[in-house]
């Protein structure tokens, strides 16, 4: 997998002994204004976002990529979400251990799947903020819609919960929800289920015509509003 420019080829371990592997982008630009873990969707993997990194890094912030396992050239396979949660806690652990990162200026931000990565992942730290761009309330919330997810997503629905609305309610940090409409593969009332299970301060945006990528589809308007939401919520860097 060939390294974009700007990144550190990483390796982590899970609980479990499962190796991951990761790209780490240094901040390019500016004083640290905080560090993102990025928790990509169930189709993708993070040669498929590199791009976003490089452009999070140009505007000041350090950003872990991660494959889950059985992603990419990560090792081991998934058999239920309690393994993604395994992956997400070596993510942070990664940031916090290895790179010396306190959690308080540590975004997570997850998209699709990776939403309900990231909001477990959020239950277990006292990071800075949570994003969650074209997520779901739960599993259970989906399964009477008829949608065109992948044989492996029918696996995780038909198997897993999912609850991040549930768990969103005991969340104490900032929270920006954000999402397509329409958006296709997960329907924008679902990001708003999101949002209204949130405590205070959280945000909401909704973007039409975006559909389920918005973040490729928005461009860099939308970047702009999440990087004003990420360094209103990580603490500056003391001099």
């Amino acid at each position: 997998m060939p390294l974009p420019a700007g990144a550190e080829d990483v390796w982590f371990t899970a609980a479990d002994a499962t190796r991951l592997h990761g790209w780490y982008f240094g901040n390019q630009q500016g004083p640290d204004a905080g560090t993102i873990i990025y928790f990509h969707g169930n189709g993708g993997s993070i040669r498929n976002v590199g791009w976003l990194a490089q452009s999070f890094a140009k505007r000041g912030f350090n950003v872990l990529l991660f494959d889950y396992r059985g992603y990419g050239v990560s090792e081991g396979t998934i058999k239920d979400e309690s393994d993604l949660y395994l992956d997400g806690e070596a993510a942070l652990s990664y940031v916090v251990n290895e790179k010396h990162t306190a959690p308080d200026r540590i975004v997570l931000y997850g998209q699709s799947l990776g939403t309900t990565v990231a909001t477990e992942t959020a239950t277990r730290c006292t990071c800075a903020a949570l994003i969650l761009e074209s997520g779901f309330s739960s599993a259970s919330s989906l399964a009477g819609r008829v949608l065109p997810w992948l044989p492996r997503w029918l696996h995780f629905l038909g198997k897993n919960r999912f609850e991040s609305a549930r768990k969103l309610k005991t969340i104490k940090m900032p929270v920006l929800v954000s999402h397509g409409d329409p958006d296709l593969t997960i329907p924008t009332d679902e990001g708003r289920a999101l949002f209204a299970a949130a405590n205070e301060p959280k945000k909401l945006l909704i973007f039409p015509g975006a559909g389920h990528n918005v973040f490729g589809a928005a461009g860099p308007a939308y970047l702009d509003q999440l990087e004003a939401f990420i360094r209103a919520a990580v603490p500056a860097v003391k001099e």
